[in-house]
């Protein structure tokens, strides 16, 4: 491992830190002084913390790391598991006596995973599956969009591999094109799991299939599109939810768009007062994951085409608060049109061959 790749200079900005972030693919980074001292760590966390206060992205990572970082001396290399377990961290740098980075341990993948696997074993999980497809034609009139394989594994089936490394086994699948090979796909499967079927009769869109759980789901669940995959601390989310007391978290991915020209800036006369050029914006999108509360279905029409959006709008609109867990750009795949399926196939064989 090349820890220069897990190295940023506290004058970079928070975007450009997010992108390394994730290109690092370690989930944290370190910031240091022009001397390559250790001053602080970037981690996912306190990039959201950022976000959720509506902080500018131009700011320098200064303005967001923590100042107070974990670490051991090389001396104490031995005891880098127990620490990392007991301050409930992934990462911990090895340092000098000069501050500088020798090394960097990780908490081992089936510790964290262990710790972790608990979280979701109560919550029930909704998988949108009855969609028909019709923009990853003409795959979707032979399978139903679920079914479409990403690799050598059906997109729905690396949905609910996701939930259960937290320990996820009570799954309600909407179902309607195409159920009958949907069934029996999971009748067929190995698996340590349930599935519920919730048959719909009529396509009633990712919110109005929702109305058919009513008395069946009577805790925090969550509900995911069927073309996504959520990389992502699904424990830090549902923790999130509970401790702001929402009705609705949305799951929101950063998004950034780069203007590939250069934009005027006017001033009150209407003369250009600047030009910025190729500008990069940063939006907050909906990956398709909520994490919603029992009573929500309640206010959901029965046998009406709704969507999720929509009763997120409606709270908003009569105010009620509705929350929002980000993750980075690279955290969300989506598939639902060819060339981003594409896309995914590309970033989970990559991702496959750096794991083996």
């Amino acid at each position: 491992m090349n820890i220069d790749n897990l190295k940023i200079k506290k004058e970079v900005n928070i975007r450009e830190a997010m992108k390394k972030l994730d290109a690092g693919a370690k989930g944290i980074l370190f910031v240091v002084s022009k001397d390559d001292e250790l001053i602080g760590t970037l981690t996912d966390g306190d990039f959201r913390r950022w976000i959720l206060k509506n902080g500018n992205m131009e700011e320098s990572v200064e303005n967001v790391m923590n100042k107070n970082p974990i670490y051991l001396m090389e001396g104490d290399v031995n005891s880098a598991d127990e620490v990392m377990l007991e301050k409930s961290i992934t990462a911990v740098p090895i340092i000098n006596l000069n501050r500088n980075i020798l090394d960097v341990k990780f908490l081992n993948k089936n510790v964290l995973i262990e710790n972790k696997n608990r979280t979701l074993q109560d919550i029930p999980i909704v998988i949108m599956a009855g969609g028909l497809g019709t923009r990853l034609y003409p795959y979707t009139k032979i399978l139903p969009k679920p079914l479409i394989p990403i690799g050598d594994t059906p997109i729905i089936e690396r949905i609910i591999d996701k939930f259960c490394l937290y320990g996820g086994k009570d799954f309600y699948l909407t179902v309607n094109y195409k159920k009958n090979m949907i069934k029996s796909y999971f009748n067929e499967l190995d698996k340590e799991y349930f599935i519920n079927y919730v048959e719909e009769d009529k396509p009633l869109g990712t919110g109005g299939s929702l109305s058919l759980l009513k008395g069946k789901i009577d805790k925090t669940f969550f509900v995911s599109n069927c073309d996504i995959l959520i990389e992502a601390d699904y424990e830090s989310i549902l923790k999130h939810h509970k401790e702001k007391g929402y009705k609705v978290t949305v799951v929101s991915s950063v998004k950034n768009f780069q203007i590939p020209y250069g934009v005027f800036k006017l001033n009150e006369s209407g003369n250009i007062n600047e030009i910025v050029e190729k500008p990069v914006y940063t939006f907050l999108i909906n990956t398709g994951m909520y994490v919603i509360e029992p009573e929500v279905l309640n206010d959901i029409p029965e046998g009406k085409f709704y969507n999720l959006p929509d009763i997120v709008e409606e709270y908003m609109n009569s105010g009620v608060p509705v929350g929002v867990y980000p993750i980075s750009e690279q955290s969300w795949m989506d598939m639902g049109q060819i060339s981003e399926m594409k896309e995914m196939v590309e970033k989970i064989e990559n991702k496959e061959k750096n794991n083996n």
